[in-house]
């Protein structure tokens, strides 16, 4: 995604990847050999990476894609299966393992966007339907294979698709175990938007970057805001809703927005 401001790191031997470039930061899924498909060392390496651009103050929004353009994430990789998931007890100890990973990326603090080009299965699926917003190629190709592997899906994965496409298109997908494209993604809100294959990475970043050149503390606050909309209502945080308004209009921000504005500039937000 251009050219990137600090050098890239890795995690999980190389098969995630880490770089920043002008307030986004990148998460690759580097397993092309396996179309992407993550393993526990893969789920560990992602919380790594998802936490250094968290505690990261120059970087705004997260990107996550995959490498290559045969997938985003293919699901995870089946050749641990017999060793990791091979029964009951072995898989809560997998789903365990990689909870804690799943719990950042629910809660992150900042914008995520899901880059999705190629398969996007399974575990694959769920790490999008974690990110705020989804954006693919016309190439991809969506769907949970459980019913074909004898597994039962967990209920935060359920949850996530449900809240997106409605309980009816869940057990469609669910039941059949099918893949569909991208612009049946896109029709049933499982995906935000879809764009020409050649595209896709200059239009997520140009998004990408649109968002990160914002206030921070008003994109924070509308994704707390939203957040809190989504759950029931004996379970809102009402106060903390208040006191994300209260930053925004005390902040050097707001003063520095008024400012631009009068001033027919572009603001320079610093996040306080």
């Amino acid at each position: 995604m251009s050219k990137t401001s600090e050098l890239e790191t890795s995690f999980a031997d190389g098969k995630i990847l880490k770089r920043s470039n002008g307030g986004v930061g990148i998460v690759t899924f580097n397993n092309p050999e396996k179309r992407n498909a993550v393993s526990l060392d893969m789920w560990e390496g992602l919380g790594h990476a998802l936490t250094e651009l968290r505690d990261d103050a120059n970087v705004r929004v997260v990107v996550l894609t995959g490498a290559g353009d045969k997938a985003f994430v293919s699901g995870a990789d089946i050749s641990q299966f017999e060793k990791n998931r091979h029964n009951a007890e072995a898989s809560a100890d997998y789903s365990r393992r990689s909870a804690a990973q799943r719990a950042l990326l629910a809660d992150y603090p900042k914008p995520t966007i899901a880059c999705i080009r190629g398969f996007c299965l399974g575990g694959g699926l769920q790490i999008a339907m974690l990110a705020d917003m989804r954006f693919a190629a016309e190439d991809s190709q969506f769907g949970i294979p459980a019913a074909k592997l004898g597994i039962a899906y967990g209920y935060d994965g359920l949850r996530n698709l449900v809240s997106l496409i409605g309980p009816s298109q869940a057990r469609l997908l669910m039941y059949t175990g099918a893949r569909i494209g991208s612009a049946e993604a896109l029709r049933i809100g499982l995906v935000d938007r879809v764009m020409a294959d050649d595209d896709l990475i200059s239009a997520t970043s140009e998004i990408a970057h649109t968002i990160a050149n914002n206030a921070p503390l008003a994109v924070g606050a509308a994704k707390l805001t939203i957040a809190e909309v989504l759950k029931d209502e004996s379970r809102r945080d009402m106060n903390a809703i208040k006191q994300a308004g209260i930053a925004c209009m005390d902040s050097e921000d707001f003063r520095e927005g008024r400012r631009a504005f009068m001033e027919k500039r572009k603001p320079l937000f610093k996040g306080r």
